[in-house]
């Protein structure tokens, strides 16, 4: 097969050292996999959001991103809680799902897809909302590439008093922030995104205080975070069922190697430096960009077809047999595709792709 990088929001291109480390095969119960490893990443992933480690711990659960999401949203809530759902994308939606088919209490403050999440609305709902325990929302909406304000949204939930959950999916790891500081009370990520490891798992960062108030709460015995937290506390990292021990040999790697890069700061620089080169580089060619700089995230770009005979299919088939895999969009009112900055790609790689663009 021919390789190619993948300029996508995950899966994402890895090291070769993070690839090889899938090649040997582990025990779940082995104490050289689960107490070593398991426990290892479980210490170093609380260390890399937040310095007030001491009232977070962290879950490591089967799955994409979404089971993560699923699992903190109806693991969190009982039937007398209500979350208020910050949404301008597809992800935002997915949460009105989880809630629906949980048969949770919500409400929806929705936005344009190209439009960040309103800290006044939030405001103003929260001081009318009486019955609000919960606010949800996504800090990278991939739908555009969007990066919604942190640190006043958070701000404004906390001063309300709220439960907060914050799906980090796209952003921890690469965009530098400390949840204790910003008083989140759960964030979610998984282990193929700025990390830069592989699928298999996603992981919950939380509060042990409000982690503890999940107990009794899930609907389902598989995304029981409070169960899984329990066992991995309990047993020195064992998991309650066929850990993805493959997935978590990969993320070891990766954290090692996130930590060689200089940390988040210094992946956060390179993936902003990869993301200016690639907008400048595609106006150049004559591809506009869908969001304005102020609000654009470093993780993921969306551009408009450049005109009405753009063909997407033969734009993605010639780049591919280039050596690069771009996204399609998801912007429900303008034509887009979307291309990423994230992983194992560097400067060089995205002007090589603007050269490749350049040539079809």
């Amino acid at each position: 097969m021919k390789p190619y990088i993948l300029l996508t929001p995950g899966p994402l291109t890895t090291s070769p050292t993070v690839k090889e480390k899938m090649m040997v095969d582990y025990c779940t119960w082995d104490d050289d996999y689960n107490i070593s490893i398991v426990q290892n990443i479980r210490d170093r992933l609380v260390a890399l959001a937040t310095k007030h480690t001491a009232d977070y711990t962290s879950v490591l659960l089967q799955g994409s991103g979404t089971y993560a999401v699923e699992a903190t949203i109806t693991c969190s809530m009982s039937q007398k809680d209500k979350v208020l759902i910050l949404t301008n994308g597809t992800y935002g939606d997915r949460m009105i799902t989880i809630c629906q088919y949980a048969k949770l209490n919500y409400e929806v403050l929705a936005f344009g897809e190209a439009e960040p999440l309103s800290l006044s609305e939030l405001d103003s709902s929260l001081q009318k909302m009486n019955d609000i325990t919960h606010v949800a929302f996504v800090h990278c909406e991939t739908t555009s590439g969007i990066l919604n304000p942190l640190e006043d949204l958070c701000l404004i939930a906390k001063k309300h008093n709220k439960t907060l959950i914050v799906d980090a999916m796209s952003s921890f790891g690469g965009i530098p922030f400390d949840i204790g500081s910003l008083g989140i009370d759960y964030m979610i990520s998984s282990a193929n995104k700025c990390i830069e490891g592989v699928p298999g798992f996603a992981f919950i960062i939380a509060r042990h205080s409000e982690l503890e108030r999940c107990k009794g709460n899930s609907k389902s015995l598989s995304l029981d975070i409070y169960a899984q937290w329990k066992t991995m506390e309990d047993g020195n990292g064992k998991w309650r069922f066929t850990s993805p021990t493959h997935t978590v040999r990969a993320f070891k790697q990766a954290l090692d190697e996130l930590d060689a890069e200089g940390g988040i700061e210094s992946r956060y620089k390179r993936y902003k430096e990869n993301q200016q080169i690639l907008a400048q580089g595609m106006k150049s060619l004559g591809y506009n960009i869908l969001l304005p700089e102020d609000i654009q995230s470093p993780i993921i770009s969306s551009f408009e077809y450049p005109d009405e005979n753009f063909s997407f299919k033969d734009f993605y088939t010639k780049l591919k047999e280039q050596g690069f895999v771009i996204y399609p969009g998801k912007i429900s009112g303008t034509d887009t595709f979307r291309i990423g900055s994230i992983g194992q790609i560097y400067p060089t790689d995205m002007k090589k792709l603007i050269e490749a663009i350049s040539s079809l």
